[in-house]
């Protein structure tokens, strides 16, 4: 299993509109493509927020191929997309990670 965390620390200004397109159109978006089979979103507590909350997204990948397939075919997009939509008024990261052990 694959994970794609992407890490959002959103303006103030835009935190509440962003969480809404987040929930609405960029989540089932990018499950649309049929790259990944879950994902996660958090708010990471126990930082500072005085510069807008912190939001995580992980999605799961069943294997490397699946998130290849993203990577080549979608990711692009998708960023340009959000840099369209939001401009500046965000800051993020992207990490990828290969699950070793999960309870479920």
């Amino acid at each position: 299993m694959i994970v794609y965390n992407i890490t959002f620390k959103t303006d103030p200004q835009i935190a509440a509109n962003w969480l809404l397109w987040c929930q609405q159109e960029f989540i089932p978006e990018m499950m649309a493509t049929g790259c990944f089979s879950r994902y996660r979103l958090l708010k990471m507590l126990e930082v500072d927020h005085s510069e807008g909350p912190t939001y995580t997204l992980q999605f799961n990948a069943e294997s490397k191929a699946r998130y290849n397939i993203f990577v080549e075919k979608h990711r692009d997009e998708f960023q340009r997309n959000i840099f369209q939509k939001w401009g500046n008024a965000f800051v993020s990261f992207h990490s990828v990670m290969q699950v070793i052990n999960q309870c479920e």
